[in-house]
């Protein structure tokens, strides 16, 4: 039997590589509100800091779009109440097991692994990464994404993005969100097809 990683800031540093390469934004913040769409819009803003100091993941963070608009990527961000009432119907929640899929389905390019090169090779290095990454977030994260999907536990690698409610200026993105208790987590991927 293999040995868990430990979750440490390098570790959780190699686990975010599985975003290289791609315009895959990746960021934890404390969870300072009972309705956690604010601390969601507050992590978008980039209004606050990974409460471990670990790595996040900005592709946008010196580029020229970003300069012009510090939103950039996203269209908006929720800071209100009436905002998230609003947001509350663009993500649905998926249960953890279909989490993980996703967070590998994310760091695919086109997000389809059918078309992602070397894919049976990669994907135990793909979802060895994914673990590290989910390890952070214990029994009882919910996780919420924008893309639509069949079935009660949808694996994302078989049935891909089917739809999806964009929260960017792309045509397409796709996102996860994780909420507990202590933390609340974006990883949103834009430029996916």
């Amino acid at each position: 039997m293999m040995e868990a990683t430990r979750l440490d800031a390098e570790a959780w540093s190699d686990a975010l590589k599985l975003y290289e390469r791609l315009a895959t934004f990746v960021a934890v913040a404390p969870r300072e509100h009972d309705e956690w769409w604010l601390d969601v819009g507050a992590i978008m803003r980039l209004e606050t800091r990974d409460p471990r100091g670990w790595e996040s993941v900005d592709p946008y963070e010196d580029e020229d779009e970003r300069r012009e608009d510090p939103l950039f990527p996203w269209l908006e961000t929720p800071s209100t109440a009436a905002d998230a009432e609003r947001y509350r119907g663009r993500a649905k929640e998926v249960p953890r097991a279909s989490a993980r899929s996703l967070v590998v389905l994310l760091g695919v390019l086109g997000l389809d692994v059918s078309r992602t090169w070397n894919w049976e090779e990669r994907r135990p290095e793909m979802e060895r990464r994914a673990d590290v990454i989910m390890s952070r977030f214990p029994g009882g994260t919910r996780f919420h994404t924008n893309l639509g999907w069949k079935g009660e536990r949808p694996d994302f690698y078989e049935q891909g993005v089917r739809s999806y409610d964009s929260f960017s200026h792309y045509d397409c993105d796709a996102g996860l969100i994780a909420v507990n208790d202590d933390e609340v987590a974006v990883f949103w991927n834009f430029l996916s097809t």
